[in-house]
């Protein structure tokens, strides 16, 4: 099957792979629908009919890597379904080919409104939606603190690693995950 003839979904996921590949070998700053189109071999409007910018097609090419993952177990302990799922979800963000896209398709959304509520919506706000109903579901079972405040838990897990991730670039292990997780079940844990 030719370029020309491809449609609909082979033609997408054709698109967001090229988006994949050339970002990895030229970096976000250089990466172009242009060059997207050329590699992809279609026209820039055959792009721009299905994202409205770079950014968008970006998201949607790094999702589209996660779409069967980073869900929780419950396997009725908290701190090991917790530590499994946050160092899948490191293992994604810093895979080396992929980190520096992961950390521009961020930088993005700082600029880009649409970028940003789409971010939000589709991996943010489901992934935080995941970790309080299993720390809920932990609350429930008294693995923590009744009155612990789970929103604050949750950003208390993430503002570490993203701290990491984007601010400092520094390591971001599962070891990390491992000191990030004993810290704070420290204070969430049920009072005897």
């Amino acid at each position: 099957m030719t370029n020309a003839r491809r449609s609909g979904p082979d033609l997408t996921e054709s698109i967001k792979r090229t988006t994949l590949e050339l970002g990895q070998e030229l970096g976000y700053a250089k990466l172009s629908i242009e060059a997207i189109a050329a590699r992809a071999g279609v026209g820039k409007h055959t792009i721009y009919r299905r994202w409205p910018s770079k950014g968008a097609l970006l998201l949607d090419s790094l999702l589209s890597l996660n779409e069967p993952g980073l869900d929780y177990p419950d396997t009725g302990d908290v701190l090991a379904d917790l530590r499994q799922q946050i160092h899948e979800a490191v293992d994604l963000l810093t895979a080396a080919p992929l980190r520096p896209l992961f950390q521009a398709l961020v930088g993005e959304a700082q600029h880009d409104p649409g970028v940003a509520a789409a971010l939000n919506e589709r991996f943010i706000a489901p992934q935080a939606d995941k970790t309080v109903a299993r720390l809920r579901t932990a609350r429930d079972q008294g693995q923590l603190s009744p009155d612990f405040d789970l929103d604050l838990a949750m950003a208390i897990l993430s503002g570490p690693l993203y701290f990491r991730l984007l601010i400092t670039q520094e390591p971001l292990t599962h070891e990390y995950v491992d000191r990030t997780l004993d810290a704070l079940f420290t204070g969430m844990g049920p009072r005897a």
